[in-house]
């Protein structure tokens, strides 16, 4: 349904919500398991679409730009790689009209879309510390 790529970018806002400040790339890819040199990639791609900001220094890391209840998951989604849609028939077989197979493809795709526009971060969050998705930790629970 979405890459893995925006999984990750998922994971990262989500935990970015729910810490409130600051926090390192390290940090993230350890609490949210994802590789930190693919996390590196992610966080570069959220910086250049102003859903996060780097601070340097001995208290930096990354911060979300804006409230976790004004950022869709469509918005981060659409930052590391967009739904794809359809515009016509990658096949030509009816010119700029889509064939019966890519017309369902894209009316999923637009479904998604709207989806994911009407949920925000804050949305994901708002649940149980046990429960939260995408940031669990079951590396520290084996300890």
């Amino acid at each position: 349904m979405i890459t893995r790529t925006a999984e990750y970018a998922l994971r990262a806002m989500v935990y970015l919500a729910d810490q409130g400040g600051p926090a390192t790339t390290a940090e993230i890819a350890n609490k949210t398991q994802v590789p930190v040199g693919y996390l590196s990639k992610v966080m570069q791609l959220l910086s250049k679409s102003d859903l996060v900001h780097s601070q340097r220094g001995l208290h930096g890391g990354f911060v979300l730009v804006d409230s976790p209840d004004e950022v869709s998951v469509l918005s981060v989604v659409t930052a590391v790689e967009p739904i794809q849609r359809f515009h016509e028939c990658p096949l030509g077989l009816h010119g700029k009209l889509l064939c019966p197979l890519h017309k369902r493809l894209d009316e999923a795709a637009q479904a998604v879309e709207e989806c994911f526009g009407e949920t925000t971060i804050a949305e994901l969050n708002d649940v149980p510390r046990s429960r939260k998705p995408l940031c669990s930790f079951p590396l520290e629970a084996k300890k």
